[in-house]
């Protein structure tokens, strides 16, 4: 038969507190007595407690009980208890990526934080390049590098996600999965100006509602230097003052085998 004296309610006077509440109690008692310049068993005579209760308290030989608590404050004429969640050690902030983006520190991949100036192929003219802004940045709750676009000239299609920089490949993936669809960067390791260069797999808007599978050259140049000093932004077509510069650049993708396209011309 079950025993009901044994399963006394989480507030009975008897229960004994949780470790991390005795010492703070234990803190918060020491303290008092020294402010006050107060004998331990004083304390204990006017809180109507052994003082071998105390002592033993004090030094974590055994825990605080509820009713020990109650008659200690009303002895100090102060709050000892602390709420329960403020009790518990604060969970560790995590230092790696998730296993499944490459399990990263930030120290790792610190070398990928910043802006750029981001090129590649329009898909709604042709002969002409889309530009834009792409950030990329720690982000210290989720342990993870994450990136951004901006300054799109389609600004409700800007993208966003996480970056994943596995060992074994050597390259360096901008994901993003919304509600299952995925589009993604792949691009390589990072020139000595920083500059990162891959391909692109998307979907773009096709005839009427319908959305057709891409993929074309994709260039990320870090915002420094003259490339990027006031760099344009949307759309840029030929005989555009920029245009010359920006296509050199994407154009690397392929010249320096930065990524390879089968069966297309030029191939």
């Amino acid at each position: 038969m079950p025993t009901f004296e044994a399963a006394l309610p989480a507030d009975h006077p008897e229960t004994e507190l949780p470790d991390a509440q005795s010492r703070a109690i234990a803190d918060a008692v020491r303290e008092a007595l020294a402010r006050r310049r107060m004998s331990r068993q004083a304390l204990a005579d006017e809180a109507r407690i052994s003082i071998s209760t105390l002592e033993k308290a004090l030094s974590g030989r055994r825990p605080f009980t509820l009713a020990t608590t109650i008659r200690l404050e009303e002895a100090l004429g102060l709050p000892l208890r602390i709420p329960a969640a403020a009790s518990l050690p604060k969970p560790a902030v995590p230092r790696h990526a998730p296993e499944e983006f490459g399990s990263y520190t930030r120290e790792a991949v610190a070398f990928l934080e910043g802006r750029y100036l981001t090129l590649r192929t329009s898909f709604g003219q042709a002969g002409a390049l889309f530009a834009y802004r792409t950030e990329i940045a720690w982000d210290a709750e989720t342990a993870r590098l994450v990136f951004r676009e901006a300054e799109r000239l389609d600004a409700p299609f800007a993208q966003s996600g996480t970056v994943s920089v596995p060992n074994q490949s050597g390259q360096i993936y901008l994901v993003t999965n919304f509600q299952g669809q995925y589009r993604l960067a792949m691009l390589g390791r990072p020139t000595i100006q920083g500059e990162l260069f891959g391909i692109l797999t998307t979907l773009f808007s096709g005839r009427g509602a319908h959305l057709t599978p891409a993929a074309t050259p994709i260039a990320l140049v870090p915002e420094r230097g003259a490339l990027t000093d006031g760099a344009q932004y949307g759309r840029i077509e030929p005989g555009m003052a920029c245009e010359p510069g920006y296509r050199r650049i994407l154009d690397r993708v392929r010249a320096d085998g930065f990524a390879v396209f089968p069966g297309c011309a030029g191939d």
